[in-house]
């Protein structure tokens, strides 16, 4: 269809001017930690395999992260977590200092708060990149973290110096897990390593833990049995008991493996060689934080911001280089899709894990696409290496392993964005192609068989084979299969576009025609997508608000949001509805209506609510920028300026969903930097609603793209006119090609 830009009027700027200074002042690590956000607290570096921090709860939909700030208790600390998933697991390895006699509690029992948990306050509590620190108030020791990339470092300071403890829980766990094959040794008087293997959400999940001591210790092991799942299982405590000969601090140092000791030693003694050296690593943690955030210079920040807006923005920076992380040890080993350990070159590209794509291809990996595109480009080796060994590119990838979580398989919208832009040096792009069309075709041949066979129809669906076959996915054979067509035709597309680059024409073809397969589920009378029964009719009876939580047509969410995600083809959309005037009547009323959810077991992510708009989760981000495309951008820049300042705020409730590993906080940067990317694989921005007056992309080129605004105020938050390197924009989008180039953006905004 034709892109219509309406006319550009002015306001005042308010100037306040951000040195070049320490970023991670504005970072607060709590925003998203309460209400259903699922973030953390805890100590971390960019991409950090070790992530040190409190564990506050262990069981039910809020403790995925291990931490929810409505509770007044910690369990203690453990060495690895999750950021803003729906699903939990890790919470390897729980250190936790006492004083006097530890209460384990009775025999048998798993408790959540654990016996052992100790009060603490939030008043007591610190938080930024790197460090975090509260005080146990049941032992009155004060804990602080630090962290490397691959280890941890602990200080504790206890109350006296006679009564100074540490328990390792070998069993603790997040959520429902299996702990197995539980391992310790005492290599020393100051050294102690440990070894688990865990299934949960992750079927497979060796962990391996090098500890050392500041003072010497000696060690009590205490074991019983605990009843999980119609399952006993050995619980393993560890009490180390330490003489501290005057000394209330003890320090502990630890290196974590997903391949064995060696590895959880090696990875120690390569990050930490000073030993000791709480505050170097910290200011090294700093450091590495300032260099990921300084990446995007927030030069003016303009009336049109609030007080609290760099805080949001810097936080959801850094929210968005927590995950992917880091998987392989410093001697590049690392845990293959096969289960068994791979050795790579420890020089080249790490391996990484917890690729939560059905998320983060919306924009996650576009905003990496800006600041950092290398990074794309090793989660695709690694994808591409997993592939290998797995069969097929996981879905939704944890610690090597497959847990084919969520619908679609979204590799192939990073791999077609990538390609798109030009980023395909570093990969074998026919190899990379190829592997994009194994994840479209059902095929059940040379997938890992340490897959449970009950997991083989998450990993390879039988929706796969009805598209491929009988071109209708019916929803009397499957649950989401609305959603799952929708996704398969997106996905369908982006291999078209590889397809092309890459020479296939007769793939480009077959695929082209399979990204038409979303106009099967239109309904011209309803104007929705529905659901289609295997003779061709239409799911009945049927309510656009209804929601049955990952058992109806939809996948988490309703029709009302799923009619609008066809990102490839907006054009074709707009037809099925009969013209732009419908169209656009019928989106107008997706934020009227109201905010009303039917049925008995109504998704609990559909959350953020603007009439039937929901933001607090992924499949309604790219909605707002229709409008864009329909020739009303001023609806796109209203509803952007709506969601920036009222469902992204300061404090524990600062997010209206789950981060999901930074895409929640990947869509906040582009849309306050003032554009985003609608489609996935067509390099093309859409322009949002900058909320600066002044910022400055750091290319990794080496070139600038500065975005400046006029007249920018809380009114004025309407785009007058554009101006790309003093040209002025006749659309309200231009492409990446063009930013890359460098230059200047200059919006004019008007109320």
């Amino acid at each position: 269809m034709k892109r219509l830009l309406c006319l550009f009027g002015g306001f005042a700027l308010g100037l306040n001017i951000v040195a070049q200074r320490d970023l991670t002042q504005y970072v607060d690590p709590f925003i998203g930690t309460a209400g259903h956000g699922h973030t953390h607290p805890a100590a971390v570096v960019p991409h950090g395999m070790v992530q040190p921090g409190p564990d506050t709860r262990c069981n039910g939909w809020d403790a995925c992260s291990g931490y929810h700030y409505s509770d007044r208790t910690v369990n203690g600390f453990t060495q690895t977590r999750l950021s803003g998933t729906g699903c939990g697991d890790m919470a390897d390895f729980l250190l936790l200092p006492y004083t006097g006699q530890l209460e384990l509690g009775a025999k048998g029992n798993k408790l959540d708060p654990t016996p052992y948990a100790s009060p603490f306050s939030h008043a007591d509590e610190v938080a930024a990149p790197g460090y975090y620190a509260t005080t146990l108030q049941r032992y009155d020791v004060r804990a602080e973290m630090t962290a490397t990339q691959r280890t941890a470092l602990y200080r504790f300071t206890y109350p006296a110096a006679n009564d100074c403890h540490l328990l390792l829980d070998l069993y603790y766990h997040n959520q429902e897990q299996w702990i197995y094959d539980v391992r310790y040794r005492q290599v020393d008087s100051h050294t102690l390593c440990a070894y688990r293997r865990s299934q949960g959400w992750a079927q497979n999940q060796p962990t391996a833990v090098y500890l050392e001591f500041s003072k010497p210790f000696e060690m009590l092991v205490v074991t019983d049995s605990v009843q999980e799942s119609r399952h006993l299982f050995e619980r393993t405590r560890l009490l180390l008991h330490f003489n501290t000969a005057g000394e209330r601090t003890v320090m502990v140092r630890l290196g974590l493996s997903y391949v064995d000791e060696a590895g959880a030693r090696a990875n120690l003694y390569a990050e930490q060689p000073a030993g000791f050296n709480f505050e170097g690593v910290r200011a090294e943690a700093v450091k590495r934080w300032n260099e990921v955030l300084s990446k995007v210079e927030i030069t003016k920040v303009g009336a049109a911001a609030a007080d609290s807006t760099l805080q949001i923005f810097y936080t959801a920076l850094y929210h968005a280089a927590l995950a992917p992380t880091v998987f392989s040890d410093v001697d590049g080993r690392y845990l293959g899709m096969d289960g068994l350990a791979k050795q790579a070159d420890p020089h080249a590209d790490a391996q990484y894990t917890v690729f939560s794509l059905w998320d983060t291809h919306r924009a996650l990996h576009p905003l990496v696409s800006i600041l950092n595109p290398e990074m794309n480009v090793r989660y695709i080796k690694s994808l591409m290496r997993k592939g290998e060994e797995f069969g097929v590119v996981p879905k939704w990838e944890l610690t090597g392993n497959e847990t084919a979580c969520m619908i679609g398989y979204h590799y192939t919208s990073l791999l077609a964005d990538m390609v798109s832009k030009g980023y395909t040096e570093g990969f074998d792009l026919r190899k990379a192609y190829r592997q994009a069309v194994r994840c479209a075709e059902y095929d059940t041949t040379g997938i890992s068989r340490n897959l449970p066979r009950w997991k083989m129809e998450e990993v390879m669906p039988e929706a796969l084979r009805w598209k491929c076959e009988e071109g209708i996915i019916p929803c009397d054979k499957t649950n989401e299969s609305v959603a799952k067509a929708l996704e398969y035709a997106y996905n369908d597309w982006c291999i078209a576009e590889v397809a092309r680059v890459v020479g296939d024409a007769a793939g480009e073809k077959k695929y082209r025609k399979l990204a038409d397969a979303y106009r099967h589920y239109f309904d011209p009378a309803t104007h929705f997508m529905r659901g289609r029964t295997a003779n061709g009719g239409w799911r009945e009876p049927f309510c656009p608000t209804s929601s049955d939580h990952r058992m109806d047509d939809y996948t988490e969410g309703n029709a009302w949001q799923w009619t609008w995600f066809v990102p490839h083809d907006p054009d074709g959309l707009c037809k099925l509805f009969g013209g732009r005037r419908t169209m656009l009547a019928k989106l107008d009323s997706l934020f009227v209506a109201p905010s009303v959810l039917t049925g008995d077991n109504v998704s609990p992510d559909i959350s953020g609510l603007i009439g039937q708009y929901a933001h607090g989760n992924e499949p309604s981000h790219s909605t707002i920028f229709l409008y864009s495309y329909l020739g009303q951008p001023r609806k796109t820049q209203a509803l952007a300026d709506s969601i920036l300042r009222t469902l992204y705020t300061t404090g524990p409730e600062g997010l209206s969903g789950n981060e999901d590993c930074g895409q929640m906080s990947a869509w906040y940067i582009l849309n306050a930097l003032g554009f985003y990317q609608f489609c996935p694989g067509r390099p093309e921005y859409v322009l949002s609603r900058p909320l600066f007056a002044e910022a400055i992309l750091h290319l990794s080129n080496g070139k600038n793209f500065t975005i400046r605004t006029r007249s920018n105020s809380p009114h004025a938050k309407y785009v007058k006119t554009a101006y790309l390197n003093g040209k002025r924009l006749k659309q309200p989008f231009f492409t990446h090609a063009q930013l890359e180039q460098g230059g200047e953006l200059l919006i004019e905004m008007e109320e």
